[in-house]
Formats: C-alpha cells, sequence, structure tokens
C-alpha cells in the first residue's frame, strides 16, 4: 500500500572538520610576544631614527637607510654608527667573547711597533682579562725598552703585589713618586704604604700612612692608619682617625659615598671595639 522508503545514508563524518588546529587562529602567547616585539622594534627604530637626525654628520643619508631598508636599516645604523660614536663597552658578560680577538690585536701591535706605548696597552688589556704573568712580561718590556716609563711602572707594581713581590713593587712606587708625586691622585702613595706595612716595622708604617693622610684623605689609607694606631694602644687617635673619616664620607656627594660603604661599615665596627677610656 505504501511503497518502503530505503534509508537515507549519510557520509561518515569529516575527522578535520572540527580540528581547531586547522582553521584556528595563533595562540594567545604568540600574539602577546608579537606585540611586545613591535613594540620594541618601533621604540627602537624611532630612537636610531631620532639619534641620526640629532647627531650624524651623514644624517641625509642614513636617515633614508633607517627609513626605507626596514626591519635592517635601524640595525645596520645602530652597529656601523651608533656604537662607534658613544664608545660602547660591552656588558661584562659579554667581554670573554671578543677580548681575546683584541688581545691578539695588541700582541701584534707591541711586536710588530715595538715601542713602550703598545707594550703598555697590551699589558693592560692582559691585566684587565686576569692574566696577571703575561702582563707583567708585557710591562716589563715596556720598561726595557723606556725605564721611566710612569704606565709601565705602575703596572708592573700593581702585578707585583699581587704575587707578593712587595719589594719590587716598593721600588718601583718610590720611582714613580719621585718623578711625580700627584700620579694617580694618591694611588701610587697608597701602594707604597702598603709595601711599608708589609716589609718595615708598624711604626714607619703609621708614619708613612699618617704623612699619605695628610694628602690624600682615602678611606683605606684612613683605616689602615686608625688599625695601627689601635694595635699600639692609641685608642684615641683611633678613634679620631675614624670619626673623621665617617665625616669625610658623610660630607662627599652620594654617588661618591656609595663607593665607600665597605669602609664605612668596616670603620663602624672598629669604632665599637674600641676601649671608650
Amino acid at each position: 500500500m505504501f511503497a518502503q522508503q530505503e534509508p537515507v545514508s549519510t557520509p561518515p563524518p569529516d575527522p578535520f572538520l572540527n580540528d581547531p588546529t586547522l582553521h584556528g587562529g595563533p595562540s594567545p602567547f604568540w600574539s602577546f610576544m608579537e606585540s611586545v616585539f613591535g613594540i620594541i622594534y618601533l621604540a627602537f627604530w624611532v630612537w636610531m631614527l631620532i639619534d641620526c637626525l640629532r647627531k650624524d654628520p651623514d644624517r641625509f643619508l642614513w636617515f633614508w637607510v633607517i627609513l626605507v631598508f626596514q626591519p635592517f636599516g635601524a640595525l645596520i645604523y645602530f652597529f656601523l654608527r651608533w656604537l662607534p660614536s658613544n664608545q660602547f663597552q660591552l656588558p661584562e658578560f659579554a667581554r670573554p667573547f671578543f677580548r681575546q680577538k683584541r688581545l691578539n690585536e695588541l700582541e701584534t701591535a707591541a711586536m710588530q711597533i715595538g715601542n713602550p706605548y703598545q707594550f703598555v696597552r697590551w699589558g693592560d688589556a692582559l691585566k684587565e682579562a686576569g692574566i696577571n704573568q703575561k702582563s707583567l712580561e708585557a710591562y716589563q718590556q715596556a720598561l726595557a725598552k723606556e725605564p721611566d716609563n710612569l704606565q709601565a711602572l705602575w703596572g708592573a707594581a700593581q702585578i707585583e703585589m699581587k704575587f707578593k713581590e712587595f719589594e719590587t713593587a716598593q721600588q718601583r712606587c718610590q720611582q714613580i713618586l719621585k718623578a711625580d708625586p700627584e700620579y694617580k691622585f694618591g694611588d701610587v702613595s697608597l701602594m707604597y704604604c702598603k709595601t711599608v706595612c708589609e716589609l718595615g716595622s708598624a711604626e714607619q708604617a703609621r708614619e708613612e700612612l699618617a704623612k699619605h693622610a695628610k694628602r690624600w684623605r682615602q678611606p683605606e689609607a684612613l683605616f689602615m692608619l686608625a688599625t695601627l694606631e689601635a694595635e699600639a694602644g692609641e685608642h684615641q687617635a683611633a678613634r679620631k682617625t675614624l670619626q673623621g673619616m665617617l665625616l669625610d664620607i658623610n660630607g662627599s656627594p652620594r654617588g661618591i659615598a656609595r663607593k665607600f660603604v665597605r669602609w664605612k661599615s668596616k670603620a663602624r665596627k672598629l669604632l665599637k671595639r674600641l676601649p671608650r677610656s
């Protein structure tokens, strides 16, 4: 009576139809990171453009380099113009990666040119890198060519103090002070006092430190003098020296005072240990 209807067959579902990874947008995290990098690059690009317009003598050329060659124009200007003109120093953690190349260049210049100035530059770079023995040898080569070179004498004296060669360091300090008592603004005189503390009597060391302190009010020297006065039983003299040192630090500009926080703390601790009478 009624025709039997055949069941309508439905196609199997497409397994990729509801897969969000095929048609979804980027994740919120990567969208955020893209926005952050975009803002950082825009700030960097504006900074380089303004610096170029304000300072660069070839501003017309570099303006178009920064403007047209996106996104590399600003980076090119940064490395080729901004870094050399601003004498930028790399962070401490990055310096070892470039230090060896610099040392090789200075060594080559010293060996090829051979004048004391080149050996001093090489010695200074080695000293900064902590290569002390080779640094001392570079200073010694400079002194072999110019025995009264103050920079080489000072560099060698610093390394010899680290090696505890106090007699040689003392002789170099004496030679520097004889030529220029103001050299390094009291640092040479202080090192000479340290060698006297190591080689001479306590009384001689006190005399040298007292003479030094009249001219150079360095906290380290004043603390050393106060320590020797306290050891000699002159507690009032030690107290006066320490109090004068604290007054000097507290009266100095804030940026300078921050450099002497360590000596300020040591002075206060020693004051507490000194007898009142």
